[in-house]
């Protein structure tokens, strides 16, 4: 894979970490602004309600622009909520630096993905974005154990300080080694943006696109609120980073493997593990209360998520191929559609089902997902070389 991959990883590394540290931060968040947990989640929607509205608005506008020139600005952007972020005392203010930090997020997600597919030959788009993903799952490995450990020791503000500094060399990193126009199509022979937009009326592209959002909702649902089911176990806060660890692991294994299948058998990785996902959410729910449960449930899980999850996500990309400029805007609008939804359907159940209720809803998702499969499975029939079922 090309070095310009790695460099685009260690952004969404950063950008990564940012995402989902308010996971192992919500009890501290919630405390320090006077605000409930519940409300304290709805911080992870509010990045990706972000990135929602953001990927294809930013990604419309800048189509024509080098990623040389613009993906380092959106960094920038994305430091400067942080900073802002870690300074304020209001939680209105926390919440509106997460919208501006997820559109920054959203137009550099969706321009990386059309770079990194254009850095590779078209018949590998799903390692390109297994490379760009693993910047995530080291981020759940690494970023937000760290940053939550960083958090208990010197406060939550310092990790909203530390994700601010380190996005700075990586914008350099990315000004000095991104090509002008990786793969990209000039202005003049890329297609007319109402094109790419028509790309939309695809039943193919929808459906997954609907089941992309799904998935990820259900895992995004059950990561949010992973912190109060450690206590609930008898753990100390402490294990909270341990938990985040052991998620990222699986969440590096499941990534790995949908690079590997999901340009040529996406079919097996959705057909295997969708159900045994949909078994997976209501057994952690029944025995989360068991720490040895609870770590093997969490590795599996994460790693289930993300090969299922990841998988979905390239044949976007794939199922997108006539919008070669916005293919990664829709990937990412449907990767954040799920991680809008899922938190906020999880949240819900707090108050009625308890710290297990965001677990049943994931089930849920996962559950609507298969069904989703199964009733337009005829939908993608008819081109055998973007099957995702078979």
């Amino acid at each position: 894979m090309p070095l310009p991959l790695y460099l685009l990883a260690l952004v969404v590394f950063a950008m990564g970490t940012s995402e989902f540290m308010v996971a192992g931060l919500l009890p501290d968040i919630a405390s320090d602004l006077d605000v409930s947990v519940g409300a304290a989640g709805t911080l992870t929607s509010a990045f990706a309600i972000g990135m929602i509205v953001g990927a294809p608005l930013v990604a419309a506008l800048a189509r024509n622009r080098p990623g040389r020139s613009s993906l380092p600005g959106f960094v920038l952007v994305f430091s400067a909520a942080h900073v802002v972020g870690a300074l304020t005392t209001s939680f209105a203010v926390l919440f509106a630096t997460r919208v501006v930090a997820a559109v920054a997020n959203a137009g550099f997600l969706a321009i990386a993905l059309t770079t990194a597919a254009g850095l590779v030959l078209p018949d590998r788009k799903g390692r390109a974005l297994a490379v760009l993903l693993s910047g995530t799952t080291v981020a759940t490995v690494a970023g937000v154990p760290g940053g939550s450990l960083l958090g208990t020791m010197l406060g939550w503000r310092a990790t909203f300080w530390a994700v601010g500094v380190l996005c700075l060399p990586a914008a350099l990193g990315i000004l000095m080694g991104i090509p002008t126009r990786p793969g990209q199509p000039h202005a003049a022979d890329a297609p007319a943006l109402r094109s790419e937009i028509a790309q939309l009326k695809s039943p193919r592209l929808l459906l997954v696109m609907l089941l992309a959002a799904l998935i990820n909702a259900a895992t995004f649902g059950s990561f949010t609120f992973l912190a109060p089911l450690v206590t609930d176990a008898g753990l100390a806060r402490p294990w909270i980073s341990v938990v985040l660890v052991i998620f990222g692991a699986g969440s590096f294994v499941g990534v790995t493997l949908a690079g590997r299948f999901s340009d040529q058998r996406p079919g097996p990785v959705v057909a295997v593990g969708g159900p045994l996902l949909l078994i997976g959410w209501p057994a952690l729910a029944v025995l989360a209360e068991t720490p040895s449960a609870l770590f093997a449930l969490v590795l599996v899980q994460g790693a289930l998520s993300f090969a299922v999850g990841g998988t979905l996500i390239t044949r976007v990309l794939y199922e997108a191929a006539g919008a070669p400029t916005m293919s990664g805007a829709y990937a990412t609008a449907a990767l954040n559609v799920g991680a809008a939804a899922g938190p906020l359907v999880a949240a819900a159940t707090l108050g009625t089902v308890g710290n297990r209720g965001p677990l049943w809803a994931s089930g849920l998702l996962v559950l609507l997902a298969l069904l989703a499969a199964l009733a337009f499975r005829e939908v993608m029939a008819p081109a055998r070389s973007h099957e995702v079922l078979q």
